[in-house]
């Protein structure tokens, strides 16, 4: 197969950042300098200066057995008492860990002395519970504090938490309980979500009775948060209440050091199907490239800044920036419950004006929603405490990033437009806000201590200017060290392609300064003609049109071209109100389409529709679509945030 991937779309705008933001990074100017000269050595800093080790590592890594790692592997820490402990100690139990904002209102202020107090009386619940080091445990409870609560006290045990997205169906639940073997399951009632109360306690008692009375064996308790306030069916001697136990149980817990590749949690990927694929990290190499991260791509100054990322604890980008890089650089942070457009579309402006966020770490098709909504309601808002801007989980176009940039960030606040998987278990590509000149649309270079490469299919570097794959070509401390029992998978998903190359399933391409810009998996990428071309990138130029504010891209199979490009387009309200004809719309981005990228690129068709298909964590489905665009029945569409949407989307398609 050839994997070039032809690079169409140019941009030429930058943004340098200003003298004042330089002159008060956090970051040296020699850091990538200092990385290169010796890649081990600037780690093992980083672990010695970001981490506090109960016993001292002396090996770095430990390659003899590739692809599996081991990083500081004779070194021992306890994760909590990194990311709680050690700030009361140094006297900052005082300062805010964690402002949260229930969906209906309710808030709570948590400082680092509380959080720990809590932390440490869920551990001793949890040990009575006969959880210790290895054990796994199933956290599934939506976005309120006892979610970071039990992630850290599991931690603190030296047991495995496996977090399962609140949003998640019982059959989903029961196959990651039965592949973990966990012993406990954290839960809650019910979550507040969109004004109403969606209960989460059934879902589990479906998921541990199984189907036909297959009753779950591994599980013995279920500790059960009162959120919702919904009534619950209760198991007498498996299921407890958090605040009967909790509260009741002893503040007093000394943490005990765990060796450095003691593993720290599982997270399985998103839209599996068949066995999950449940990703294993551990500890004191994630740690270490979490709080680096957190700490240098937004240039967190810890005592001043409040970090808000607005990621779900059952992504990965909440279990490495909204828990364990935040709290181990001893952050202040928001954590918000709800969605972004309840009770009124101004939810996230109002609580950054609230509690004068000045980072904000959110998606592209976030803000892609927002630009649908209009900029005059941010506008109402007073967003001048943000410094730094962040996107992460897909491609971001570049229209979308001036918009984030104008909008959001004043026109001078600069954008990390971060790269990475939950596979890679922290950012891998981002610009350093106080070093880097940066561009609309591009992840940039990979940050200081990481090597990645774009690959043709055989094997070798792309020249500046060329498009294929995306590796890892070093290994990486924050690297998954497997599949969760399945180490074959893990060799043959990651490994096989390229032997000692990790390969992300990305596609990308280098600019002519050898910048790299994601053009979303190799599964995306059409082939019209003879040219390959990445759905991402006729998504950017369709949201470059003023009247669209969000795209997506499919290939479908045509007679002539092998495949032509088919897109489905959302158009704002403004536009829609003034268009006399939907079919002068299309027409006219057929033609900006081939205007802006080429004849090649211009969509056979363009579907206008008001919503796309999306999972939970808001990536877009283009499966589903691509079912649709080439006529067959629609597939699985389970593990969509609105499993009614591809019905309203066909319905209209077909009109």
């Amino acid at each position: 197969m050839n994997t070039q991937i032809d690079n169409l779309l140019q941009e030429n705008r930058r943004f340098a950042p200003t003298e004042e933001f330089v002159k008060n990074s956090v970051v040296a100017s020699s850091i990538y300098e200092d990385a290169a000269a010796d890649r081990l050595e600037f780690w093992a800093k980083q672990a010695r200066e970001l981490i506090s080790w109960e016993t001292p590592f002396t090996k770095t890594l430990d390659w003899t057995n590739p692809p599996f790692a081991k990083w500081f592997d004779d070194g021992t820490l306890n994760v909590a008492y990194n990311c709680l402990d050690r700030h009361v100690e140094a006297g900052l139990g005082d300062r805010v860990a964690i402002y949260w904002e229930g969906e209906p209102g309710d808030t709570r202020t948590i400082t680092y002395a509380e959080l720990t107090d809590e932390v440490k009386r869920t551990a001793n619940v949890l040990a009575g519970f006969g959880i210790g080091k290895g054990d796994p445990v199933a956290i599934y409870l939506p976005m309120i504090p006892e979610a970071v609560v039990s992630m850290l006290a599991v931690a603190r045990l030296g047991a495995i938490h496996s977090v399962v997205f609140g949003g998640y169906s019982a059959d989903s639940l029961r196959s990651r309980i039965d592949d973990a073997e966990a012993k406990v399951v954290i839960t809650a009632d019910g979550a507040w979500r969109k004004g109403k109360v969606s209960s989460l306690k059934p879902a589990v008692d479906a998921a541990l009775a199984g189907k036909d009375g297959n009753t779950q064996e591994t599980v013995e308790h279920v500790l059960v948060v009162k959120r919702g306030e919904n009534e619950v069916e209760w198991t007498e001697g498996r299921d407890i209440w958090w605040h009967d136990a909790v509260p009741a149980a002893s503040a007093d817990h000394t943490p005990k050091a765990f060796e450095a590749e003691n593993p720290l949690f599982i997270l399985y990927t998103s839209g599996t199907t068949g066995k999950p694929k449940g990703i294993l990290h551990t500890s004191g190499g994630y740690l270490t490239q979490a709080a680096f991260t957190h700490k240098n791509v937004f240039d967190l100054h810890a005592d001043t800044d409040v970090f808000w990322c607005t990621a779900d604890i059952g992504w990965v980008t909440g279990h490495s920036y909204v828990v364990y890089g935040p709290l181990a650089n001893g952050a202040t942070q928001v954590m918000y419950e709800g969605t972004p457009d309840t009770p009124h579309p101004g939810r996230w402006w109002e609580l950054i004006e609230k509690y004068k966020v000045s980072i904000f770490y959110t998606a592209p098709t976030a803000i892609r929603s927002f630009m649908k909504v209009g900029r005059q309601v941010p506008q109402e808002f007073d967003l001048t405490s943000l410094r730094v801007l962040g996107s992460v989980g897909e491609p971001i176009n570049p229209e979308a990033w001036m918009w984030y940039r104008k909008v959001i960030g004043g026109d001078k606040t600069p954008i990390v437009d971060t790269w990475w998987q939950t596979e890679t278990g922290a950012i891998m590509i981002s610009a350093v806000p106080g070093l880097t000149e940066t561009k609309p649309g591009s992840a940039q270079v990979a940050i200081p201590g990481i090597s990645v490469n774009v690959l043709d299919d055989t094997g070798n570097a792309v020249p500046n200017g060329g498009g294929g794959l995306l590796v890892v070509d070093e290994p990486w401390p924050a690297m998954l060290r497997g599949v969760w029992g399945d180490p074959e998978r893990y060799k043959e998903t990651y490994w096989e392609k390229f032997g000692d190359k990790y390969f992300a399933g990305d596609g990308a391409r280098l600019d002519e300064d050898g910048d790299v810009w994601l053009l979303g998996r190799v599964d995306d990428v059409m082939n019209v003609s003879g040219h390959r071309i990445s759905t991402a990138e006729v998504e950017s130029a369709l949201v470059a049109n003023e009247m669209v504010a969000e795209s997506a891209v499919v290939g479908a199979s045509d007679e002539t071209t092998g495949q032509a490009v088919v897109a489905f387009v959302i158009i704002k309200q403004s536009h829609l109100d003034q268009a006399e004809k939907i079919a002068d719309i299309t027409s006219s981005l057929r033609s900006w389409v081939g205007e802006q990228i080429g004849p090649i690129a211009r969509p056979r068709e363009v579907f206008i529709v008001n919503e796309l298909p999306k999972t939970r964590s808001g990536k877009i489905m283009r499966r589903l679509l691509r079912d649709l665009a080439e006529g067959r029945e629609v597939g699985d569409t389970s593990t969509l945030a609105d499993t009614m949407v591809m019905k309203v989307i066909t319905d209209q398609v077909k009109k």
